[in-house]
């Protein structure tokens, strides 16, 4: 079988939730039909990244998902100084450049630099110095063909910004991001968001973490105000959702934002999908409890995306009986009384990684969030399944001592019945029980105080 041949492009990264932006890269391509294959070591904190990809129309599927990169170009050259792009553009392909040079089209060519302003005669400079290139058409400012750009890095220290760059590109724009989103899915404008309601950037990384794509079924366990199905609804997915706040479901009760005493009729999680034009990917969203499942066997999602409640803004409940609060000798006959209990979280994310091993569809995605005290953080404290198997695991900075954890698990077995055991849970036992060693009393509260978790 021939090799694919595969074409290099630089991908222009934004710098923001740095540790988030080569898993969605890496997930979106997937979904796309590719595989991240990089030609160079990339730093964490660079912009630039140069990625091995067969089509362009690979390239604009990945950029009409991804809100971690700004643009990407078809990569025309590159290196470590002036002479060194200058040789590699000289030896790109000339029938790779041709059709976009043609005397009957127009150009512009554009300057980024990272970490360093140039004057107006250094980019002046810098484009007169590609005059080897066999550019024949016109010049168009304002509504050019094709856009061409000088891309330089000058390192990520803006103590100390050296004279000439670390590294130089030359290439042809191919596509934007889509970074627009995080704007125009701001939670500052929605109808409905409570003291949970989660970033909007965030929720578009989880749902592309996820794969979600067009007429997949995407469910959030813990849905609270529908933030993180907005993100999956607005890529084609239809979504569901259950929690166990039947005054949150139903969009009633006091209002979280300030100077508004109670929700309005427009509050509520249909409602947030109308204001985006996505009602008709909405099914529906059920009061339930998360520990006690409701669908019947068979029933399969494509993802499952979710940032269960930690207790610090949002208390931790699940469904249980009186007959639960005292320890009993004998099995009882008197009747079941549903009360509200404490929810461990242990139990949570125990609940959690069972339920997506048993109804996920094989291959799909589980994504939440993971609330760490970073002192006593090891790997061997992420939650675990035998169906599942670890994808990603990127962390948040919250403070100097807590941070939470974005984890990705993709489902790889079918399901088989766990008997539960109390050693499964003890790997969070300094997360869940009041004589954990998280630290002295001072500390936990401290730490509890500290967490803005979002939903």
């Amino acid at each position: 079988m021939a090799r694919e041949r595969l074409t290099s492009y630089l991908l222009l990264l934004a710098q923001e939730h740095l540790e988030f932006r080569l898993p969605e890269i890496k997930s979106l391509l997937s979904l796309c039909g590719g595989h991240f294959s990089s030609q160079q070591q990339i730093h964490i904190n660079s912009p630039f990244c140069v990625l091995n990809i067969p089509s362009e129309e690979m390239a604009r599927g990945l950029m009409k998902r991804t809100v971690c990169a700004k643009s990407i170009f078809e990569l025309w050259g590159q290196g470590k100084s002036a002479e060194e792009l200058y040789a590699s553009l000289k030896n790109y392909p000339l029938e790779k450049m041709v059709p976009y040079l043609q005397s009957n089209s127009t150009y512009k060519i554009c300057i980024h630099t990272f970490n360093k302003t140039l004057t107006q005669e250094e980019k002046i400079k810098r484009i007169n110095d590609l005059e080897f290139l066999p550019f024949e058409g016109k010049v168009n400012l304002k509504k050019p063909e094709h856009i061409f750009w000088i891309l330089e890095d000058y390192g990520v220290d803006p103590n100390n910004i050296p004279e000439e760059p670390l590294g130089s590109y030359f290439g042809r724009w191919i596509a934007d991001g889509q970074r627009e989103l995080i704007e125009s899915y701001s939670i500052k404008k929605r109808h409905f968001i409570g003291n949970t309601s989660m970033d909007a950037c965030l929720s578009f990384i989880m749902a592309n973490h996820g794969r979600v794509k067009a007429n997949d079924v995407v469910f959030d366990p813990f849905v609270g105000t529908g933030g993180l199905l907005i993100s999956s609804a607005h890529f084609g997915a239809y979504v569901c959702g259950t929690d166990i706040d039947y005054n949150t479901v139903h969009g009633l009760g006091k209002a979280s934002r300030k100077n508004q005493k109670w929700r309005g009729p427009d509050e509520n999680i249909k409602a947030n999908l109308r204001q985006y034009g996505l009602e008709k990917y909405y099914l529906d969203a059920l009061v339930s409890d998360a520990s006690k499942p409701i669908w019947r066997k068979g029933m399969l999602f494509d993802a499952i995306i979710t940032d269960p409640p930690y207790g610090i803004r949002e208390a931790t409940r699940r469904t249980g009986s009186q007959k639960e609060t005292v320890k009993a000798t004998e099995r009882g006959t008197e009747n079941h009384i549903s009360i509200s209990l404490n929810y461990h979280l242990s139990d949570i994310f125990f609940d959690l990684l069972n339920f997506a091993a048993e109804y996920l569809m094989m291959g799909g995605r589980l994504v939440y969030w993971l609330p760490i005290y970073k002192p006593e953080y090891t790997e061997k404290i992420i939650p675990w399944h035998p169906c599942l198997k670890l994808i990603s695991n990127c962390e948040q900075m919250l403070s100097s001592h807590t941070s939470r954890r974005l984890i990705t698990m993709e489902k790889v077995k079918e399901f088989e019945q766990l008997q539960r055991k109390q050693n499964d849970k003890t790997s969070y036992s300094f997360l869940s029980s009041p004589n954990s060693s998280l630290g002295n009393n001072t500390e936990k509260e401290e730490w509890k105080m500290s967490l803005p978790w979002r939903r």
